[in-house]
């Protein structure tokens, strides 16, 4: 079974604004609302590849209701612990001539909420994949990959972490079997402006030397870098096509390389399925559909076939 985790999921609400200019009223000219964080995004790329999978986090308040009631209408499985004080939190994008972000903290999540999503966790079986995707929560400590890991370090579970800066170097030490940084992440963890693939790997070579066995790294437009656990080194480029939104194109991706692993894929096909499936979603307003996703992958003369 395939577990995602998020640990502060959201409504995303995404707003259309012709001509968006900051301290005066803005009038849009479309509005939509999505469940959203990272690892939801993973999930529902998943089901639409024909991936069962169980989404895991936190909710709170009227807000979670929605956002539990609105994955249920999409077949979305959850298993969610139910914050007692706060709210789901609600983000706002503004699409114009640039893409804006307004994210919300999220509830607080007491000691006793966290210990009964490690309950959950404690109950992964050997081969099951945990999916830990997204910032963490304020009031919970940037060692929570890395604590989830340790908890399951018996378990002998496939663990993808796709998160920035501390909370990602913290989980390196247990060995995730995936980790998924983009090139510019890759430059604030070393401090560094990442150039070109050189420069990637190099980051990339660090991050395995510090116990990452694959890593993943996602470079917008100009395609993906896979540096696997026996030192074998993937790059594709992405495939052609108009930027909509990048949204959710980065999950997507994830969701793509589990998919093709799933579909008993090697790394390298596995890597240009990814490819394919951040870019079908870059492609649209939201996320890409299986279909949409297969589309484009079929450019490469190879393609999931949706059950």
């Amino acid at each position: 079974m395939i577990y995602t985790l998020t640990l502060n999921p959201s409504l995303d609400y995404f707003v259309s604004v012709p001509y968006f200019s900051s301290g005066c009223i803005n009038r849009t000219s479309g509005e939509r609302l999505f469940p959203g964080g990272k690892g939801i995004n993973v999930s529902l790329v998943l089901a639409s590849l024909g991936i069962e999978n169980t989404a895991l986090g936190f909710v709170a308040g009227k807000t979670g209701e929605l956002f539990e009631s609105m994955l249920a209408s999409m077949g979305i499985n959850f298993d969610f612990v139910h914050v007692q004080s706060g709210a789901t939190r609600i983000n706002v994008k503004i699409e114009s001539n640039n893409e804006t972000e307004i994210n919300a903290c999220g509830p607080d999540i007491s000691q006793a909420e966290l210990d009964t999503l490690f309950s959950k966790l404690a109950k992964l079986k050997s081969g099951d994949t945990l999916v830990m995707a997204g910032s963490v929560p304020p009031t919970l400590p940037k060692s929570i990959y890395a604590d989830i890991l340790e908890l399951l370090r018996h378990s002998n579970i496939r663990a993808v972490v796709d998160t920035t800066g501390e909370a990602l170097t913290l989980a390196l030490k247990h060995n995730p079997f995936l980790i998924k940084p983009n090139h510019i992440e890759l430059g604030e963890i070393f401090g560094c402006h990442v150039c070109d693939d050189a420069d990637i790997l190099d980051c990339a070579k660090a991050l395995q030397n510090r116990g990452a066995q694959n890593v993943l790294v996602s470079k917008g437009a100009d395609g993906a870098l896979l540096l696997c656990s026996d030192s074998t080194v993937y790059s594709t480029k992405a495939p052609q096509g108009k930027v909509v939104s990048t949204v959710g194109s980065g999950d997507s991706a994830v969701a793509g390389f589990i998919a093709a692993l799933c579909h008993s894929c090697d790394f390298e096909n596995a890597l240009k399925f990814s490819v394919c499936a951040g870019s079908a979603s870059a492609f649209t307003s939201h996320l890409a559909s299986g279909e949409e996703i297969n589309r484009l992958a079929d450019s490469f003369g190879w393609q999931i076939k949706l059950s």
